[in-house]
């Protein structure tokens, strides 16, 4: 008696098609159009700027995780981290709390700016909308 193999051999993978964008005349590909703002971003917010958000949000975030043994090193990014998302984002109250969780000490390791943006990206504000 043979034994029986665990799993059954994997089927040939089939080629996929492969269609290229058709080129103008002189060789170039036609030029990609990407709206100026994106439909459904919150309180009129770019593209550029939720890009330039997470940027610095990120960036913050990992500066302050090597600077986790300097609490006033820490602060100090932190600070510089709220004041440059004020200045790209505008007024935003849910920065505020990312702020004070950023200074307390040992959460620093947790990307709370990062989600702070992800938050002001995906709902804008924490207001409820009084109709």
């Amino acid at each position: 008696m043979q034994p029986q193999e665990p799993f059954p051999p994997p089927e040939p993978a089939s080629p996929l098609p492969l269609s290229l964008p058709e080129r103008a005349p002189d060789g170039t590909a036609p030029p990609v159009a990407f709206p100026p703002q994106a439909p459904n971003l919150p309180l009129g917010l770019s593209r550029r700027q939720i890009i330039a958000a997470f940027s610095i949000a990120a960036v913050s975030d990992i500066v302050s995780g090597l600077t986790a043994f300097a609490p006033p090193v820490t602060w100090v990014v932190d600070f510089v981290t709220a004041t440059a998302l004020f200045v790209v984002l505008g007024w935003q109250w849910l920065l505020l709390p990312g702020l004070i969780m950023e200074a307390v000490p040992g959460l620093g390791v947790v990307p709370f700016w990062v989600l702070v943006v992800s938050a002001i990206a995906v709902w804008g504000s924490v207001r409820p909308r009084m109709n």
